[in-house]
């Protein structure tokens, strides 16, 4: 007899109320995702994690006492560790880049509709890339024209994509499309544990902390327009 799956556990954190409330009763309603905790700013997003192991944390940037981003390394630094997706509004480019390169699963602007929302939470847990299309255009064009501290780097991005396989930027250009490890397994014809050592290949031959910084990568060497 098969098992049961564990609904997905997910934190809330922000300090408007209404935003709380609005997100919740949207999960409510989703098969197999339970909201275990809520925190009105990042020091207590990370207290409640630590008691509650949520499997998704949904962290707004800014709030008071301690803002979303200094909560991102705490919260990854709890074992286990969540996966954190951040909450934000279009142009906020400058800390959604900060957010990616502290270890963020992704961002999601908070007026994406429901289904989205819960797409974006099931795709976090799953391991997968959490990238709102309304802000990674954005994103991209900020970071080609030198918004992003790190854009010396640029310079090196052909060298990086130079050492991964044929497959491997295959593989690279459909992270860069949002595509899931399924997704991808799908258009490819190959076995989702296949992927999952593609994409592991990815991130260490091009130095890529996450899904998110390597589907960047795609996007700013042109595998993904």
């Amino acid at each position: 007899m098969t098992e049961p799956t564990r609904p997905i556990r997910v934190l809330l954190a922000d300090d408007e109320t209404m935003i709380r409330h609005g997100v919740r009763l949207i999960l409510r309603h989703a098969d197999g995702i339970d909201v275990v905790a809520e925190a009105q700013d990042g020091r207590q997003a990370v207290e409640l994690a630590a008691v509650h192991r949520p499997d998704v944390a949904l962290v707004d940037v800014r709030m008071p006492v301690c803002d979303g981003l200094a909560a991102i390394a705490p919260l990854l630094a709890l074992d286990p560790a969540p996966r954190v997706v951040m909450l934000t509004t279009f142009g906020d480019e400058a800390n959604v880049i900060r957010a990616l390169r502290e270890g963020a699963t992704g961002f999601l602007l908070k007026d994406e509709g429901p289904q989205e929302l819960i797409s974006a939470i099931r795709a976090a847990a799953a391991g997968d890339a959490v990238l709102s299309p309304g802000v990674t255009g954005a994103v991209i064009a900020r970071m080609l024209r030198g918004g992003d501290p790190e854009a010396a780097e640029a310079a090196r991005a052909d060298d990086r994509i130079a050492r991964l396989t044929a497959r491997e930027r295959e593989v690279l250009a459909m992270l860069g499309e949002g595509l899931s490890n399924q997704e991808i397994a799908g258009r490819l014809g190959i076995g989702v544990g296949t992927v999952k050592t593609h994409v592991g290949a990815i991130l260490e031959k091009t130095g890529s902390a996450s899904r998110v910084q390597a589907a960047l990568l795609a996007h700013r060497t042109g595998l993904t327009s």
